[in-house]
């Protein structure tokens, strides 16, 4: 007699919701995966993939492909705006007690190897806008649908959002290798840059402003007014940057944090639990953490609430941490005051050691 699969609904075909539903279906569960936008995304700029979270690529079958795109962070340093080194980063340590470094890549080309490991099968141009709706239909739910989730809002009410951090940013990719991580702290003002695929250089750019203030036509000029008079390697980015190919945003963070990561039999995974500003890269990798955390306890489990049980008391409390200290993270790196102490305090931070791998 062949056995009926279980069944999960998946809101959201980003990295998180596509790692949940490969790791179900290579379980043989029944998967469907619900995406509002028409398509994946065309571009988008570099992520880190932290070891933890190529330990999960590797659990979901996709981790050498992964490694064969990315390409390894071999250095990593802060600098002041004049160049001088604040603190550097031992990457070497990193792979001595981990075994692995973090990879660079690009977030279309993530999602693509996901998405294709998935056989295409995702739901284009399909919202979920109340996700009660679908627990009648599935043996779980997984919200995975972003910063501003409808299904946080549903579940918990509108008091657990997103809030603003207190700083804008800018991203985007100029042609030519870096060849190394760096990132430049000023007074309210900060510059990061990193090599991508494609011999490119990945660049971010943030600075304390008000929520919601916009440049349109001028955000090249507002960059290179904020960071022109800053030490090479920047002013090596801002001269290649064209209007078009800016994108800007505010930065957000989940505040307060919730109860718990659990609602009936729907899961909240990736930022729709934890959204965190990105100051220390892991937004993306707590996402692949959570995805297969939560499909192993399911596969392991016959009782949907014991396994969401599980990925709750496993995750909640470490995203937890990590959202508290990307924000002050933030907060330091935006210091307009006392920029001396703060990069006291970085430099013994990074000598300590830094947030788990």
């Amino acid at each position: 007699m062949e056995l009926t699969p279980r069944t999960a609904a998946v809101v959201g075909g980003g990295i998180g919701g596509l790692a949940t539903a490969l790791h179900l279906r290579s379980g043989g569960w029944s998967v469907d995966v619900f995406e509002r936008a028409c398509a994946l995304p065309a571009t988008g700029t570099a992520l880190g993939l932290w070891p933890a979270a190529l330990a999960a690529l590797d659990t979901l079958g996709v981790g050498a492909r992964i490694r064969d795109l990315s390409r390894p962070q071999t250095s990593g340093a802060f600098l002041r705006p004049d160049g001088s080194r604040i603190a550097a980063l031992d990457v070497a340590a990193l792979q001595r007690r981990t075994g692995d470094t973090v990879r660079l890549i690009s977030r279309p080309e993530l999602l693509t190897v996901l998405y294709e490991a998935n056989g295409g099968a995702v739901a284009f141009g399909r919202p979920v806008d109340d996700i009660r709706q679908l627990e009648d239909a599935y043996d779980v739910v997984i919200a995975a649908d972003g910063l501003n989730s409808a299904a946080r809002r549903t579940l918990f009410g509108p008091r657990h959002r997103a809030r603003y951090a207190g700083a804008s940013s800018w991203r985007g990719t100029v042609g030519g290798d870096t060849g190394a991580v760096t990132e430049t702290w000023g007074e309210g003002l900060r510059f990061g840059i990193t090599p991508t695929t494609g011999g490119r250089t990945n660049w971010f750019a943030c600075a304390v402003a008000p929520d919601g203030q916009r440049e349109p036509g001028r955000e090249v000029a507002a960059l290179r007014a904020r960071f022109g008079h800053w030490h090479a390697g920047v002013r090596r980015v801002l001269e290649q940057l064209t209007e078009p190919e800016v994108l800007r945003r505010d930065l957000y963070y989940l505040d307060p944090p919730l109860p718990s990561y659990v609602r009936g039999r729907t899961a909240l995974i990736g930022d729709a639990a934890h959204a965190m500003t990105p100051d220390l890269g892991r937004g993306a990798c707590e996402a692949l953490v959570d995805a297969v955390v939560l499909a192993r306890a399911l596969r392991a489990s016959s009782e949907v609430a014991a396994a969401l049980r599980t990925y709750d008391a496993e995750r909640r409390a470490v995203t937890r941490r990590l959202v508290r200290t990307a924000r002050l993270m933030n907060r330091m790196a935006h210091a307009q005051r006392l920029t001396g102490l703060r990069n006291a305090a970085m430099r013994a931070a990074v000598t300590l050691g830094g947030p788990p791998s």
